[in-house]
């Protein structure tokens, strides 16, 4: 997305994603989807922590290098079976708990605004609004948790990074939902609705993978 080789410095991202931007801007003949894609990339990469698990997740970086060769220390006898029970756990100590998160977010929010929408001014409305989103919190730093807890099995790096990036699909929503009840700009509430359209038809695509995983 920004354009960058594997090993690139913080400071190379941060200037590929300010280059970026800026020539992707709206006010300068871009999108908005491509100035999300350039934020949500940036949100991975300008983050250590989410950097490295990244580059785990591609297999770049010291962290892939050192989970590479404790997998290729395992690939003898029963390697090939030992790797079908690291999924297996992997889909149901970790996949499966944070999906059920991500759903009791994702599901019930339609039906929190269209509440809210009856009159965003009412305090009553707002406060139950506000309730939802601090519940939602609280679901999603409990699935980043889970997600952190154990590292995705190599054989489902693509998915394992999918699931990272709805979770973080989500928890941008949450964000820009949270600033429009501080002021009611109306493009705050554009934005986390999108935002969770989108982390609802990628959890939908998850489904559809995980059935294809199913062991």
């Amino acid at each position: 997305m920004l354009g960058l080789q594997p090993g690139a410095t913080a400071a190379a991202i941060k200037a590929a994603y300010r280059a970026l931007v800026k020539r992707h801007h709206p006010d300068a003949g871009g999108g908005s989807e491509r100035i999300l894609a350039l934020n949500a990339a940036w949100e991975v990469l300008g983050d250590g922590e989410r950097r490295r698990r990244y580059d785990l997740s591609l297999g770049h970086g010291p962290a892939a290098a050192e989970a590479a060769g404790a997998a290729r220390s395992r690939a003898t006898g029963s390697g090939a079976v030992l790797a079908e029970e690291d999924l297996r756990h992997w889909l149901r100590e970790v996949y499966a708990p944070l999906d059920r998160l991500l759903g009791q977010v994702i599901n019930p929010f339609p039906a929190a605004v269209k509440a809210l929408a009856a009159d965003p001014y009412d305090d009553g409305l707002m406060e139950a609004f506000c309730g939802f989103l601090e519940q939602s919190r609280a679901r999603i730093t409990r699935a980043e948790g889970l997600y952190r807890s154990r590292p995705c099995p190599a054989c489902a790096r693509g998915f394992g990074l999918s699931l990272y990036h709805c979770l973080g699909q989500v928890q941008d929503a949450l964000a820009e939902l949270e600033r429009y009840t501080l002021g009611y700009v109306d493009s705050y509430l554009h934005d986390g609705r999108q935002m969770l359209r989108e982390a609802r038809q990628r959890r939908q695509r998850l489904h559809e993978e995980r059935r294809r995983l199913e062991l």
